[in-house]
């Protein structure tokens, strides 16, 4: 056997983020993480991944905690590693394309708040979706870590993503991300896809792989990419690690001590942290936020390909249409919506068009009878180009003779954020104020209703002449 050359595999750890945004719909609170910063920051982490993605929402919509006061919080305590956030290319954290000005200006400030390392990806693939969030990281001096969001179909080759990768590099990329939200990266094909892609780019650039423990294979992935040459993998302490979370952290750091790839983690130092999130994850569980469910292996992720926010979506829908039988159709159905519309990975925004379509095409008895206004848009190119050319007939049946798009969808987008800026002029308290609505709109509004109630007692002042309890 060839001798290994000494290398030392650094890691992220989601504990923080997509850990109990997998498992737990993103319900822990930041008063949960405080108790136990300092000793993360302790422990030599690559980052610490802690915001973005759906952390934003929850904060607004159900914690009732401002998500910029939570990112500063952090960054407070952890002085020695970077803070990593989750960023949707032009989307930002919402559902939809905002204008140049409004995506520079968040990615300025969640920079300017303690973010450090930005992974940015498109539902896509499309690299015009992430031109401008780039650059703007670039400017800002954050780490910019370009993902490609993984899946399989007879287009999503290795020789495909290898180029995507490549074309990422050129545009600046820090770091290149193997995203594979749906654990569908098998351990083999991990192995080849990190050997191409260390072949091909310039060795300066990190290898970063993200996957999922859905369908059991979480843990092969990452260590086959590590003997490929990936310079990073993410974990999750296992309080909230493996099912559909990401592999446990604590497992690979004892797999790999004493060997080449050795993260000069020293695992004690894990123990006490894993033992306060343990009461995070019992509190998450008596509140109904975490189900046993999530940590069995579910092989449907391979076949399928319906990541586990999917799944839990697609079974919601059908209950409420008491269709809940209908639930093998539907599944079935995935994989030819998915392919009527040109292959996109199924992650969001994509994983929620293809899944309520499929729910309509089985309910309806009659492939698309009823069509979504957002199935129409990804026909149409709202979203960006798609990985293969949709169905023709499809595309007739769907949107007829309308004109699709061609080019970068923000090219029509004018900018919004003065506009945005004069609307909650009445309520901002902060820069950042502005952009918590942009994206998200009427759920930023009712927060700082909240917040304003709650400030001062009472809010005379109220559009709804609701009054927000303190």
């Amino acid at each position: 056997m060839a001798e290994i050359k000494q290398r030392k595999v650094l890691i992220t750890d989601t504990i923080l983020r997509d850990a109990h945004q997998s498992q737990a719909a993103t319900r822990m609170r930041t008063e949960e993480m405080l108790p136990v910063l300092e000793q993360l920051d302790e422990i030599g982490y690559y980052s610490l991944e802690a915001w973005g993605g759906a952390t934003f929402d929850t904060c607004l919509r159900f914690l009732n905690e401002d998500p910029w006061e939570r990112l500063r919080t952090l960054k407070k305590h952890l002085k020695k590693t970077p803070i990593q956030m989750l960023l949707r290319g032009q989307n930002l954290l919402g559902y939809r394309h905002y204008a140049d000005d409004v995506v520079e200006k968040f990615v300025a400030k969640s920079i300017e708040n303690g973010v450090t390392v930005v992974r940015v990806f498109d539902a896509l693939n499309d690299p015009r979706n992430l031109e401008t969030a780039m650059k703007a990281i670039k400017k800002y001096g954050g780490v910019c870590e370009a993902a490609i969001s993984y899946t399989t179909s007879p287009v999503h080759t290795t020789e495909y993503f290898v180029k995507l990768a490549k074309q990422l590099a050129e545009m600046g990329a820090d770091n290149i991300c193997i995203k594979d939200m749906a654990n569908l990266l098998l351990p083999y094909t991990a192995y080849d896809l990190v050997s191409k892609l260390k072949k091909e780019l310039d060795p300066k650039i990190k290898i970063h792989l993200h996957t999922h423990n859905t369908a059991g294979t979480g843990d092969m992935v990452n260590l086959k990419a590590i003997e490929a040459g990936a310079d990073i993998v993410d974990c999750a302490l296992s309080p909230l690690g493996n099912g559909t979370s990401q592999p446990a952290t604590e497992p690979l750091v004892a797999t790999l001590k004493g060997t080449p790839y050795d993260t000069g983690i020293d695992i004690e130092k894990l123990l006490p942290i894993v033992n306060h999130f343990k009461t995070v994850a019992d509190r998450l569980k008596k509140d109904g936020f975490l189900s046993p469910k999530v940590l069995s292996i579910d092989i449907n992720a391979l076949i399928y390909q319906v990541p586990g926010g999917m799944l839990s979506n697609l079974i919601s829908q059908l209950k409420q249409q008491n269709k809940s039988e209908k639930l093998g159709e539907v599944l079935a159905e995935v994989p030819n919506v998915r392919r009527d519309c040109g292959y996109p990975p199924l992650v969001t925004p994509s994983s929620q068009i293809v899944g309520t379509q499929a729910v309509l095409n089985v309910l309806a008895g009659e492939r698309y009878k009823m069509v979504t206004k957002e199935f129409k848009g990804i026909l149409r190119g709202e979203y960006g180009k798609l990985p293969a050319e949709p169905d023709p007939e499809v595309v007739k049946k769907c949107i007829g003779d309308e004109k699709r798009i061609t080019c970068r969808p923000a090219d029509d987008l004018k900018p919004e954020y003065e506009t945005f800026r004069q609307e909650i002029a009445q309520y901002m308290q902060q820069e950042e104020d502005v952009l918590s609505y942009a994206v998200f709109g009427q759920v930023a509004l009712n927060f700082f209703k909240w917040r304003k109630a709650r400030d001062t007692g009472v809010d005379a002042n109220l559009a709804d002449g609701k009054v927000y309890p303190v």
